[in-house]
């Protein structure tokens, strides 16, 4: 199984051939996929910059996402996902955005949104892709797993 640090690499491998840079906007995982990826020796090649959008006001602030469109789908979700990833994009200088938005827990669950689930966003040129998992485990479980997840949907992207 791969590390998050060998999918990291192979993201960077991909980028690098495509001369593509990168962005990532965070939520639950606190900078993990940023943190992940600038362990790679020489990702400042490939890598331009990494938002960490907690609460809903930093999502509207850094990211340009619509108080009004957290209302209507909740921080947690597909369609915020998608926003994250379009406004990483828009405020920076990257080809390429990942974005994770999620409930940790251990608490923070809401009707229909379980603890571990968390959202994600790929985008690259006009394709947008967004996806909704839940997984198991502690807080750093699904933080962990979800790092992962983002790393494998950039090289799916990618490749």
């Amino acid at each position: 199984m791969d590390t998050k640090i060998d999918l990291a690499a192979r993201v960077g491998q991909a980028l690098k051939a495509r001369n593509l840079l990168l962005s990532t906007a965070e939520s639950c995982t606190g900078g993990g996929v940023a943190q992940a990826i600038t362990e790679i020796a020489g990702s400042s090649e490939w890598f331009d910059c990494g938002f960490v959008t907690y609460s809903n006001a930093s999502k509207n602030e850094l990211l340009d996402i619509s108080e009004a469109l957290i209302a209507r789908h909740g921080a947690v979700s597909e369609e915020i996902a998608a926003a994250m990833a379009e406004g990483a994009i828009a405020n920076s200088s990257s080809d390429v955005a990942v974005s994770t938005t999620g409930i940790a827990g251990p608490g923070g669950a809401v009707p229909g949104k379980p603890v571990g689930t968390v959202c994600f966003g790929w985008k690259i040129g006009d394709q947008i892709f967004t996806e909704r998992l839940v997984f198991g485990g502690d807080r750093q479980a699904v933080r962990e797993q979800s790092v992962v997840h983002s790393l494998r949907g950039l090289l799916r992207l990618l490749t």
